[in-house]
């Protein structure tokens, strides 16, 4: 067997090898006639020595073998004509020595099924592979020194791997929304340095360097942004979002944005070749205001609180109008003269942070500076005037709107309020209640800053009230008992039904003996349920998650009574579905429907079995046990009322009576035995009237009101000649519904 394993491994071994083309040393620098062999017990490859005419090996010297790696030999290092193609020969021969390996311990081990992994544990094993001979190729040695080899990278693969996709959605993409910041701020820089340089001598030949360095980048800034990024964005054409790559260059190429984007980027600044370097040539930098707005936008649109950006944004206005009013507040002074009248810049100082001090007070009309002297003066004070009455009256108007948008739910919370308390004031309500209103309006408030969710709801479509929905209370609707396996699309109707409501502490939720009609689910909050004697026990706190009452929903008989109170413990919000919006949407679920009340069914007779704990027995009475119930078979024995089946008895007991008195002198001698005779007649007549209890209690009942009165019933039966009376009586008790049966034994008198 082990020949057979060897010879069939050999056999493998050499198809892989002749496979490459490599079983005969070609290729991998081994002598004439020398091969490769499978070295035993080294776990390599190793080359086999050539033999003689004879047949016999001849010993390979290890200088013969020019560059071969194993290990049975370490090989001085020889030229390389190829270091890439050498190592991955290598490569390749050490992973054909491994699957060689493979397969002669599969033989070995007796397991025939293919080596082969799956598809994706083979890509992974591949991968880990190539990496480890890359990692390889990056440090080897080679005369005892160490040679670090980088692998090298066109710009081809490198751009591939920073490629942007085909498409960009400028709605969720964060990317894009970092990449409108940096344009913002390219933008901004040249909005506010442009002027500054424009204006003041703060450009010299000493920095202008700096000053071309920054420009450059900006300008760069503009490029990709229109040439890379811009051409990428999707947009919507008849409700399709386009995402073709033509379709995307095409639109951006047509619109408003690419031709401003385009006059932002012309190179006037080549003009400075026959000018020098003037700031005027950049303005058309400026033109790039699209991408600042865009950038605004988006910014508000994932903002918890948008309104604070806008304040602030709304105040960097303001802060560039006074800028530009300083950059030409210096540009009037240096065109009078610096220092020639009282109304121009002295020159003394910071010159920006004067002008800019004298553009507030001018603009927001502060007054307190010199008159204007000439007509150049005068007209251009006249001119800022007008001009900062007009920004700052615009300015002021969007500051208020913003102001107002923001407070705009407080101002209607408040307004509530007020005339909830007006309303309570006028009917003389308690204190007390006004407190615990005020307390509601204030909780509410805090927790969702609306006072009611459904109105905000109301706005959006439904698909999107059912996505809100299913993300805040699907979790807790589909944990009900009541509800799993019912139709999900049922469950997504129940979802635009429920009402939020919040409980102060101490409110109760719902009391015993009212009728439940509505279904609770705890959102935030605890509640708890009371019971006991006094009601006041508390027997189990439910949390958020929670459900109670959902088995009042599909109560028959105008729904069931609640059994226990349940009470607020804490500030609780509670989701609230009603019987009516539940059948409602029954309507159109038949099956749910059938299921629902198949649930409902075994859920109410659950509960049925539950009843309150009875209260403690007191005194001497807890030696005995309770009475027992009476079982129901037995009840349904007994039949109807016993008072008319007594009565029935009654009647027969005094009709047994007289025929005894009539039939006493006739049958004197009768004796014992027809004493015997009549004693056994008389317990066939009771058991015959034990066991009718059906017949009709009317007859019964009127029959035995003519015989005896009705507040007293008597009768007195004879035992015969034994000398003993028995004497039955019935009376009226004081409780309505019962009365009292009372059973006396007579000695009869001598005679």
């Amino acid at each position: 067997m082990q020949a057979n394993v060897n010879t069939m491994y050999h056999h493998l071994a050499s198809l892989t090898t002749d496979t490459q083309g490599h079983r005969d040393g070609e290729g991998l620098g081994l002598p004439a006639g020398a091969e490769l062999t499978e070295g035993e017990g080294d776990g390599g490859l190793r080359p086999r020595q050539p033999r003689t005419q004879t047949g016999e090996e001849r010993p390979l010297d290890c200088a013969q073998v020019t560059d071969f790696k194993g290990p049975q030999c370490k090989l001085p290092g020889v030229p390389v004509v190829n270091e890439y193609a050498d190592a991955q020969l290598q490569n390749l021969v050490n992973r054909m020595h491994q699957r060689t390996a493979l397969y002669k311990r599969k033989l070995i081990e007796g397991d025939l099924s293919s080596p082969e992994a799956s598809p994706q544990m083979a890509k992974s094993v591949a991968t880990a592979a190539t990496q480890e001979s890359d990692a390889k190729l990056k440090n080897e040695h080679y005369n005892g020194k160490l040679c670090c080899k980088f692998q090298k990278m066109s710009l081809t693969e490198c751009l591939k791997q920073i490629r942007l996709p085909r498409s960009i959605d400028s709605y969720t993409d964060r990317l894009y929304l970092l990449w409108l910041l940096l344009v913002t701020l390219a933008y901004n820089w040249n909005c506010w340095l442009i002027p500054l340089r424009l204006f003041f001598p703060y450009q010299t030949p000493d920095n202008i360097g700096y000053w071309l360095i920054t420009d450059i980048l900006c300008d760069l800034i503009y490029l990709c942004d229109m040439t890379l990024i811009q051409p990428r964005l999707q947009f919507v054409k008849g409700g399709e979002i386009i995402v073709d790559s033509d379709e995307l260059k095409r639109h951006y190429r047509s619109s408003t944005k690419f031709q401003l984007d385009v006059a932002s980027v012309i190179p006037f600044d080549i003009f400075y070749l026959f000018f020098g370097f003037k700031p005027i040539l950049r303005t058309n930098r400026m033109l790039k205001y699209t991408s600042f707005f865009e950038f605004n936008h988006h910014l508000e649109s994932i903002m918890d609180k948008a309104y604070i950006y806008r304040v602030i944004r709304t105040t960097g206005y303001l802060l560039f109008i006074l800028h530009i009013n300083a950059c030409i507040y210096y540009w009037a002074s240096n065109y009078q003269g610096i220092g020639s009248t009282k109304w121009v810049y002295n020159g003394e100082g910071n010159k920006y942070l004067r002008c800019y001090y004298w553009a507030v007070r001018t603009l927001i009309t502060i007054g307190g500076l010199p008159e204007p002297q000439t007509t150049f003066e005068i007209s251009f004070q006249l001119l800022n005037f007008f001009s900062g009455v007009f920004v700052f009256s615009s300015l002021i108007g969007q500051m208020r709107d913003v102001i107002g948008a923001a407070t705009a739910n407080q101002n209607n919370f408040r307004s509530s309020m007020d005339e909830t308390t007006a309303y309570m004031n006028t009917y003389s309500i308690p204190k007390s209640v006004q407190n615990r209103v005020r307390t509601w309006f204030e909780y509410t408030w805090d927790s969702q800053r609306m006072l009611d969710e459904s109105d905000l709801l109301e706005n959006l479509p439904k698909t999107m009230q059912l996505s809100l929905a299913v993300d805040m209370n699907f979790s807790i609707i589909s944990k009900v008992d009541l509800f799993k396996g019912c139709d999900t699309q049922m469950l997504y109707d129940m979802l635009l039904r429920l009402k939020s409501t919040i409980y102060l502490p101490g409110d109760f939720v719902c009391k015993k003996g009212e009728i439940g009609k509505e279904m609770y689910v705890i959102k935030h909050g605890e509640v708890q349920v009371l019971g006991g004697s006094d009601g006041a026990q508390v027997l189990v706190t439910l949390k958020a998650g929670a459900v109670f009452g959902e088995i009042s929903l599909l109560a028959a008989g105008g729904g069931n009574r609640r059994t226990a109170n349940v009470v607020a413990h804490g500030f609780a919000n509670l989701l609230t579905l009603d019987k009516k919006t539940l059948q409602s949407i029954l309507v159109n679920y038949p099956d749910s429907e059938k299921l629902l009340m198949k649930k409902a069914r075994v859920l109410l007779k659950q509960a049925g079995r539950t009843t309150e704990p009875s209260p403690p027995r007191k005194g001497l009475a807890f030696l005995f046990p309770p009475k027992q119930q009476t079982p129901k078979m037995f009840k349904a024995l007994l039949g109807g009322s016993g008072t008319a089946d007594l009565a029935r008895l009654l009647k027969l007991k005094i009709e047994q009576a007289q025929k005894k008195d009539e039939n006493l002198g006739r049958e004197e001698g009768a004796g014992k035995e027809h004493e015997d005779k009549e004693n056994e007649d008389e317990n066939k007549e009771i058991k015959l009237a034990e066991k009718s209890p059906d017949r009709s209690k009317s007859r019964a009942s009127s029959s035995s009101a003519e015989e005896t009165p009705p507040s007293m019933r008597k009768a007195v039966l004879s035992r015969g000649t034994s000398g003993r009376s028995l004497i039955i009586s019935m009376a009226h008790s004081a409780e309505v519904g019962e009365e009292i049966l009372t059973i006396e034994v007579k000695e009869k008198a001598k005679q």
